[in-house]
């Protein structure tokens, strides 16, 4: 089996959102650990040991990033980040639909690696139902003790909030996020200082993704070195794949780091369309650069995508096939991130809009060659000196797709131009013929 289901061992029992079933599968039984018979140093140790990489995106070790939370008696935070509004992921959505006690116990394990006792789960606003169950468990986990004061009679006391976004992709990004929980418009912040160190409400702050939170259970209860021998190199673990686009079987699939693109492409999602061939793939949504055929047989390792000039991401795979014109989809994906930002930087601002209607030009037939070399260089001049990452989102795929694809860019220009010419051609024609016939009637 190419499928190593942890994460998602459980995810089909009936029921599984409840408290009672939960238990009765294990549920809690590491945070009882983790508090009762663990102190929070050995907690994070165990943590930061077992190699768990940030699920979100940016791929940051967790256990470090809980690390850097200063000691003290003030008021820490922690953020899950469940905004899951990356065009092509859909993992989150499922963990938390249908096991949503496993995130808040991973909630839990989390304070208490990183000494926080107040909390808050940041969801996007389309999830209604998942926020409504979230509810739901958080109230079943206040009634059982397991959060509020002092849990289980122990000295750690965590409080946890389910906070309802405004669907705004911007608030993905962690300072942006912080800002939209404090009632602020979603604007990224500038760095330093780290979330770390002043995040939430000027205080020290953890955020981590929903399916990160959710391998802390785990960790917990079998131990750092049994995660480490999942997965290869530093990327260990098992990994949720949403796999989507021209393919026969799109879906969520759990996988070990390492199984290669070909094998979740064709072996788990069936492949494109009968009669149709990959043309290229996002590896980890579309923010992530398009790989093509050649890279089918890399393995799915947060190493192995970053040489071959692209990211793992949250591994929400896009599969595009040659019946797919890349010059729209281009198009599209740029409208999408010009939406989103925010606005606050130039680079991303004025990229993002210059994007548009340089693809734009291209589509309507009415760019040249220097078209496609401005579009180049404006994406290189997005890349790297926006406020975020928002901005490189939009201009990493859109280059390496010119990079990867430039032939096809050209010809379709070519074809758009002869089309815009046939049909002015046409309505000229008409135009002659109506003035004919109208000097024929008088």
């Amino acid at each position: 089996m190419i499928e190593r289901r942890i994460l998602l061992a459980n995810i089909d029992e009936p029921d599984l959102h409840t408290m009672d079933v939960y238990e009765r599968l294990g549920g809690y039984r590491s945070m009882r650990k983790a508090l009762l018979d663990m102190s929070p140093e050995d907690v994070l140790h165990q943590l930061e040991e077992s190699g768990l990489r940030g699920r979100g995106g940016a791929g940051f070790a967790m256990g470090k990033k809980a690390s850097f939370i200063p000691k003290g008696s003030m008021d820490k935070y922690l953020c899950c980040n469940a905004d899951e509004s990356e065009p092509g992921a859909f993992k989150d959505r499922l963990l938390m639909q249908k096991n949503p006690h496993m995130l808040i116990e991973g909630c839990i394990i989390g304070s208490i690696a990183a000494g926080a006792n107040k909390g808050f789960i940041f969801i996007r606003g389309e999830y209604e139902v998942q926020a409504d169950i979230l509810d739901a468990a958080c109230a079943e986990a206040y009634e059982k003790g397991y959060l509020g004061e002092r849990i289980l009679d122990s000295e750690h006391s965590f409080d946890l909030v389910v906070h309802r976004g405004q669907g705004a992709y911007i608030c993905g990004e962690e300072t942006a996020l912080l800002d939209g929980l404090e009632g602020k418009r979603g604007n990224p912040r500038l760095k330093p200082p780290f979330p770390a160190n002043q995040g939430l409400y000027q205080g020290p702050t953890l955020i981590n993704n929903v399916e990160t939170l959710c391998n802390t259970p785990l960790i917990i209860e079998k131990g750092a070195d049994w995660y480490r021998g999942l997965g290869v190199d530093n990327s260990t673990g098992t990994k949720l794949v949403s796999v989507s686009g021209n393919v026969q079987r799109p879906g969520n699939f759990e996988i070990e780091l390492g199984v290669t693109v070909r094998e979740v492409i064709y072996g788990l999602a069936g492949g494109p369309p009968e009669g149709r061939e990959l043309k290229c793939f996002f590896p980890g949504g579309s923010s992530a650069p398009v790989l093509t055929q050649d890279h089918l047989d890399l393995p799915l390792t947060y190493e192995a995508m970053a040489e071959a000039g692209s990211m793992l991401g949250t591994a929400s795979v896009i599969v595009v096939d040659d019946s797919q014109p890349l010059v729209p989809l281009a198009l599209r994906l740029a409208e999408f991130y010009r939406h989103e930002s925010c606005g606050k930087c130039v680079p991303c601002r004025e990229g993002t809009n210059w994007t548009v209607k340089m693809l734009e030009r291209l589509d309507e037939g009415e760019g040249t060659p220097m078209d496609l070399d401005i579009l180049e260089q404006v994406q290189g001049n997005i890349i790297g000196n926006c406020l975020c990452v928002l901005g490189d989102s939009m201009a990493m795929p859109v280059a390496s797709m010119l990079k990867h694809f430039r032939p096809e860019f050209e010809a379709h220009m070519e074809a758009a131009r002869e089309r815009r010419d046939l049909a002015e051609a046409e309505a000229m024609g008409a135009g002659e013929l109506a003035s004919v016939e109208g000097a024929g009637m008088a």
